[in-house]
């Protein structure tokens, strides 16, 4: 079970990635009041969730960040380019911070001092805090409120009850009452007329403001009275959260913050120094406590309550579910399969339900782990701003399609093959301002990532308008690496496929960014292991793009079963576009080139009997299942089509990690495997040797 603080963890990462987009959102659009308002709203739910918590230490240094962007929020402070790196410098060590035996002290303190200098002597003084929303006559919204009842010594003589009054209160929600007597005079000088004693009341309800002071309506000349919105725990803007009692203490005025700091200084308790001191009454010490505990407590209820509608589930716990659910799915098939030879309606009928049951599951637990792409896209915001910096150039990163959905385990394995990409096009790709300029190109260069479906797989794009690829330099090194002859000639998208290969690079400068060539191929074999498959587009002065092309999900997928002697093959579906016959007529025809008309149009195709090294005699009329690749349409030979299949993907054991043609295997309904193809890998495989043959 996950404790409060692992909690806390997850939800302040997720919040720190929402304030680092802010942030480099917030430094091209300074005045944008929604973005001060969203980085405000983080830095404020990561300083009170982490009271709560107990990480007292990312609080307190959150606090002064707040308070630097509640400056901004009121016109007081500007946005700069250097407290966007403050800012951001102090994000880098709230995460340090969570690891807490990582923190690094000398860095908080550093940054804090920075902080400081911002906040305004005024500010010190800490000033009542601001309504969260206006008020409304009938608002619903529950709200807390602080009340201050004084009523006058001669209250009595005026036949009022104060006692009745704190009653109306209680009818009006969830109320803590704190009495003062420290007026109460000894019992000698104790007139029983007069009223000595004060309140302090710390109410949470849903009636508006006009409502509580409708309470003391016939009294209001016979009292002092003062009402204030201290907090609204629906939402997570508000000026309170639950704080420590110096915090609140000063907030509300009773003490200064140096009395507060020297009090920090002592062993002792702060309540029980500050009274000591005689800087405070121990009542006004307990209306503290009172009011840090209500609050607290109310918005615990509140949290909980969330907790019941959207609840927070661990990686692994959603896994084993999907490997529960992916079992459940080869169960299936064997019912299916069984119900189908035994020939009995009844059992016919269950299965099929059963069939429908397990296919609605699937579906639902696969949804489960979609995530939208566009947190991902998000990070290399920060990325590209870094690096412009270093490299001296002008970059702007533009995402679109972020609201494209992957399955959580793909865009987790996403992460280190874009931000290679990424890196070669700032690199390599964007020429530096005055190189731009002189091309007559704009002085800032564009990178721009997009996603999109297509079909049962996501296109992810990563764009630059920098210098283009260099064939004849990419060609240059090609020989001198060995990879291909001095006479050989290649496509240029086949030349350009070359940069994947380990230890290439053409940078003359090796930099602390790029230029070893080590990094193009960590992005192909990522892509190659997610079953993808990644392409080049190029122009000289003009810009590249790299394209990949992903599966949405690792897990479970559709695929089409055939058969080619004993054994059974697995094709996603989601490449296959149709299937056509063969005959032996028509192979002869053909006088060798493996080649097929459908509708006019001449496929290639592949023998998988070949490709597999399958024995036995191929039918008198085979089936070609057509399939949609990079290359092109590419034809699959195979004795015969069995029809689609629930394909749950298990992994291939150790021998097999080093076989292209296959991507996986997965458990048929009678306990055989069966391979799942990997059709980029098997055409790259039989192109390959096609060249070596002529």
């Amino acid at each position: 079970m996950e404790t409060h603080k692992e909690i806390y963890r997850a939800e302040a990462l997720e919040l720190l990635a929402d304030l680092e987009t802010s942030l480099l959102a917030l430094e091209e659009t300074p005045e944008e009041t929604e973005l001060i308002g969203r980085v405000f709203r983080a830095l404020h739910t990561i300083k009170g969730s982490g009271a709560m918590a107990g990480f007292d230490d990312i609080a307190a240094f959150t606090h002064d960040i707040e308070t630097v962007f509640d400056l901004i929020r009121n016109g007081k402070l500007t946005v700069t380019k250097s407290l966007i790196d403050l800012v951001l410098r102090a994000g880098d060590q709230i995460r340090t911070m969570l690891d807490e035996s990582h923190s690094d002290a000398a860095e908080t303190a550093g940054i804090t001092k920075a902080l400081q200098q911002l906040i305004p002597v005024t500010q010190e003084a800490a000033t009542v805090p601001r309504n969260p929303e206006p008020e409304k006559e009938g608002a619903q919204q529950e709200k807390i409120f602080r009340i201050s009842f004084r009523p006058k010594r001669e209250i009595f003589s005026r036949g009022t009850n104060p006692l009745l009054l704190l009653n109306e209160l209680r009818d009006m929600g969830e109320c803590t009452v704190i009495a003062h007597t420290e007026n109460i005079p000894d019992l000698q000088d104790l007139d029983p007329e007069e009223c000595h004693l004060s309140w302090d009341i710390i109410l949470t309800t849903r009636h508006a403001k006009d409502a509580i002071k409708d309470v003391f309506i016939f009294v209001e000349d016979e009292c002092e009275l003062e009402i204030q919105v201290i907090d609204v725990p629906g939402i997570e803007d508000g000026p309170y959260l639950p704080r420590k009692l110096g915090q609140i203490l000063i907030d509300r005025g009773l003490i200064s913050r140096s009395d507060l700091q020297e009090a920090l200084g002592s062993q002792k308790r702060i309540g029980e120094l500050l009274v000591d001191k005689g800087l405070l009454a121990s009542s006004m010490v307990e209306v503290g406590l009172a009011e840090q505990e209500h609050v607290q407590a109310v918005r615990s209820k509140h949290l909980r309550e969330e907790q019941a509608s959207s609840i927070r589930v661990r990686a692994d716990k959603l896994d084993t579910l999907v490997n529960l659910v992916g079992e459940m799915v080869t169960v299936q098939a064997r019912l299916t399969q069984a119900a189908a030879s035994l020939d009995n309606s009844e059992l016919l009928s269950i299965s099929e339900e059963v069939e429908r049951l397990t296919a609605e599951l699937r579906d639902n637990t696969m949804s489960i782990r979609m995530l939208q792409i566009g947190t991902t896209f998000s990070k290399f915001m920060r990325l590209v701003r870094d690096l412009s910096g270093e490299l001296g150039k002008d970059i702007a990163l533009i995402t679109e399609g972020g609201e494209t959905e992957l399955d959580k385990t793909v865009i987790e394995r996403l992460n280190d093959p874009l931000m290679h990409l990424i890196r070669n096009s700032i690199d390599h790709g964007i020429e530096s301002p005055e190189a731009r300029l002189r091309a007559g190109k704009p002085r800032q260069g564009t990178v721009r990532i997009s996603a999109m479906h297509s079909g049962a797989n996501v296109l992810i794009s990563i764009t630059d308008d920098g210098a283009g690829l260099d064939a004849a330099a990419i060609r240059a090194k090609a020989v001198e690496k060995g990879l291909i002859d001095s006479e050989t000639e290649l496509p240029e998208k086949e030349l350009f496929s070359l940069i994947f290969a380990p230890g290439f690079s053409t940078a003359r400068q090796i930099s602390n960014i790029s230029g070893r060539g080590v990094g193009m191929d960590v992005v192909k074999s990522s892509i190659d292991a997610l079953r993808g498959s990644i392409e080049i587009a190029s122009k000289r002065g003009v810009g590249t793009t790299f394209t990949l092309k992903l599966p949405l999900t690792l897990a479970i997928i559709d695929g089409l079963l055939v058969q080619v002697g004993d054994g059974h093959f697995v094709l996603p579906l989601s490449s296959v576009e149709e299937c056509v016959e063969l005959t032996r007529e028509e192979v002869s025809r053909s006088h060798g080139r493996r080649l097929t008309c459908v509708r006019g149009e001449l496929v290639p195709y592949i023998r998988l009997r070949e490709r597999f090294f399958l024995n036995g005699q191929s039918p008198e009329i085979e089936q070609v299942v057509i399939t949609d690749t990079t290359r092109g349409r590419v034809g699959f030979v195979v004795d015969k089509v069995i029809g689609e299949h629930q394909t749950v993907i298990k992994n291939m054991g150790k021998m097999y990690r080093n076989v292209d043609a296959v991507s996986g295997a997965t458990i048929l309904g009678n306990g055989s495997v069966a391979l799942i193809v990997d059709i980029p890998k098997v055409v790259e495989s039989a192109e390959l040797q096609e060249m070596s043959l002529n």
